[in-house]
């Protein structure tokens, strides 16, 4: 059934010329600049203009001086979208609103226009246009509570929070698309399990665990801290996000995560050892739509997009010290 995902022709895609929404977040930056390093031309698109918006200028500070990078200021929700995507061998659909916990309140509408309705406009000019591959992030969330156990993407999804809902929503809502007979575009979705690295959204939790070590200031947790995630490294992802662009298959969802849940407690006591001195930890209650644990079942995407995580969690994390010493915590939203 796994090899059933690829289509006849075998050959890998080359990506010539890439379109990245949410170029200016956290793992949308890294794409585009490995893109560039395998030779496409990127035409970032964000809300953000780095001109005026610190964040963004920080994320793209890498890629903004190469001459095959075209940023582009424009919001999803409003702008003319098929001039940003005339001609593209893949869109990379990484813009939208993150976050669990925010998506309980009164910005609720923002997270339903920017994750479904703009997702809504930009499918129908990929279809009007031809462009043959959608990669669009998904997120673990869409699972809920898993019981502690791996989540396969032929799980039944169980959303525990707004957000969580929007994300599958978002996902379903392309896949949806793409299946109609004759649709020019496939799609594929990628469940992101917690990424992690430089350029991480400050509030994220290892971000905020090594912006605590750096500066003294306590670490803030939700719950006991026994709560497990599958973090995953960046670089990872982006790997995984281009193979899912680059090999040919149909319609496909697949799990980004390393295939191990670690202890909330274990990665303090990680960033104690890479700092070699105390954090204080403070507990809050738990948050809405919080789930006890993550893991995600990689057979899948390991099989059809050849892909395996590489990098360790404590070899991740010291590349991110270096660059919270480094750059502080003015960081992107992914």
């Amino acid at each position: 059934m796994i090899d059933s995902l690829r289509t006849a022709d075998s050959s890998p895609r080359v990506i010539r010329r890439a379109v990245v929404t949410g170029a200016a977040g956290f793992i949308g930056s890294h794409l585009c600049r490995a893109l560039l390093q395998q030779g496409a031309t990127v035409i970032g698109v964000d809300r953000r203009d780095p001109d005026t918006d610190t964040v963004a200028a920080v994320n793209l500070a890498d890629v903004s001086g190469d001459p095959a990078f075209f940023p582009v200021t424009a919001d999803l929700r409003t702008c003319a979208i098929e001039p940003l995507i005339l001609d593209a061998d893949a869109v990379f659909h990484l813009a939208g609103i993150p976050g669990v916990r925010p998506s309980w309140g009164a910005g609720f509408d923002d997270y339903v226009a920017c994750n479904i309705t703009a997702t809504q406009r930009l499918m129908h000019a990929m279809i009007r246009l031809r462009v043959p591959r959608l990669v669009v992030a998904s997120s673990s969330s869409v699972y809920g509570g898993t019981l502690g156990r791996p989540s396969a993407e032929t799980d039944h999804p169980r959303p525990a929070s707004p957000y969580a809902v929007t994300k599958l929503a978002e996902e379903q809502l392309c896949l949806a698309h793409a299946a109609r007979p004759g649709c020019p575009t496939t799609v594929v979705a990628l469940r992101y399990f917690t990424v992690y690295g430089p350029r991480q959204r400050d509030d994220m939790f290892i971000q905020r665990l090594l912006t605590a070590a750096v500066t003294g200031r306590p670490i803030q947790i939700y719950g006991d801290g026994t709560q497990r995630r599958d973090f995953t490294y960046v670089d990872d992802a982006v790997a995984a996000t281009i193979a899912a662009a680059t090999v040919p298959l149909s319609n496909s969802v697949f799990n980004v995560g390393s295939g191990r849940s670690v202890r909330l407690t274990e990665v303090v006591d990680q960033a104690r050892r890479l700092v070699d001195h105390p954090i204080v930890v403070e507990t809050l209650p738990a948050a809405n739509g919080d789930v006890h644990a993550t893991c995600a079942d990689v057979s899948r995407v390991q099989s059809v997009l050849g892909w395996e995580p590489e990098t360790e969690l404590i070899t991740g994390m010291a590349t991110h010290l270096d660059w919270v010493r480094a750059c502080g915590s003015v960081l992107g939203a992914a």
